[in-house]
């Protein structure tokens, strides 16, 4: 008797221990009165006032107070300042205890430069929500391996002059920074591999997933659904870098395939043959995983707002398929 309540007390240890070790950071959701930031650690942003100036107006409308970084607007080659000043004004906002959101205000290319210089310690004590996408899937991944959840979602440079244009993606956006459920309901696609899965999310950019194999900021996506976005490259470039995920062990244990918008796919002179979708069905072909074509996020207009680190109940048809984010 005594050897089975042993027995049983050290299962529910080893199952608490294994939650405890599992179970993400969840910065708090926004409310009327708190700061939010805008940083830029990646791409240059001279003559892009007007959209950082719309940014503040938007998260003002929303009863946010907003601050910008010192060094938003330096240039220092293709960047927003030097690496240091880009790191200066994220680790400012990371350590800040009155910025509650971090909003990065455009991607392009910088971010892996900045990285390495993050010091998540004060963050940690007290989390915050960082939101954008693309290049900005460096730090997502980094959070990710800090045990913290993060938003993918629009940057400032992503507003448009009416934002009638990209209601949902705003509407999503300010839905996950104020703590209102996401579902989505996504048309179906006779590419999709049908199937029923509940895993955290990860993923993003995946020209910045494969940039972070083989580094402290390449992800775990064991027991994961793996989401993955792209922008102007050649089909051959998708399949190298889907083939170096593979490689890499991504796919073994993987639950779950979300794939986004793939955008402004350029044309090589040598035909690939097949769509982007069969392309990524045959990377993935031995794997018996749901995959999801045609979610709404990424370098469209319509970039719907993703939790990346929340469990999500994927479930994938070919007439319809739904996204539904735990609270």
């Amino acid at each position: 008797m005594i050897k089975t309540y042993i027995g049983l007390l050290c299962l529910y240890l080893t199952t608490f221990n294994c939650y405890s070790q599992t179970k993400m950071i969840q910065p708090q959701y926004l409310k009327a009165g708190d700061t939010v930031a805008i940083v830029a650690p990646s791409g240059v942003l001279n003559g892009r006032d007007k959209e950082v100036n719309q940014a503040k107006e938007l998260l003002r409308s929303w009863g946010l107070n907003v601050v910008v970084g010192d060094h938003v607007f330096n240039k220092a080659n293709h960047f927003a300042g030097t690496d240091n000043e880009r790191a200066e004004d994220f680790q400012k906002a990371l350590d800040n205890l009155n910025i509650k959101a971090i909003w990065c205000a455009r991607g392009g290319y910088g971010t892996v430069r900045v990285i390495d210089k993050l010091d998540y310690t004060k963050y940690k004590d007290n989390p915050k929500w960082i939101i954008g996408y693309s290049d900005i899937t460096a730090i997502h991944n980094q959070l990710n391996i800090e045990g913290s959840e993060s938003i993918h979602a629009m940057m400032c440079t992503s507003l448009t002059d009416d934002l009638s244009e990209i209601e949902d993606a705003l509407e999503t956006f300010k839905c996950a920074l104020f703590g209102k459920s996401l579902n989505y309901s996504v048309d179906g696609s006779s590419y999709n591999k049908t199937g029923n899965v509940t895993a955290p999310l990860v993923g993003g950019n995946l020209t910045l997933l494969h940039t972070m194999l083989g580094s402290k900021t390449s992800i775990d996506t064991s027991g994961k659904i793996l989401f993955i976005e792209e922008i102007g490259e050649y089909k051959y470039h998708i399949d190298r870098m889907l083939q170096s995920l593979k490689r890499a062990g991504y796919f073994e244990n993987l639950k779950g395939l979300i794939v986004g918008d793939m955008s402004k796919m350029r044309k090589n002179t040598t035909p690939w043959g097949t769509s982007i979708e069969q392309l990524i069905l045959d990377a993935v072909a031995e794997y018996d995983f749901p995959v999801l074509f045609h979610f709404p996020a990424g370098h469209e207009d319509d970039n719907r707002a993703l939790i990346l680190g929340r469990t999500i109940q994927l479930t994938v048809g070919k007439d319809k398929s739904t996204v539904i984010f735990e609270d």
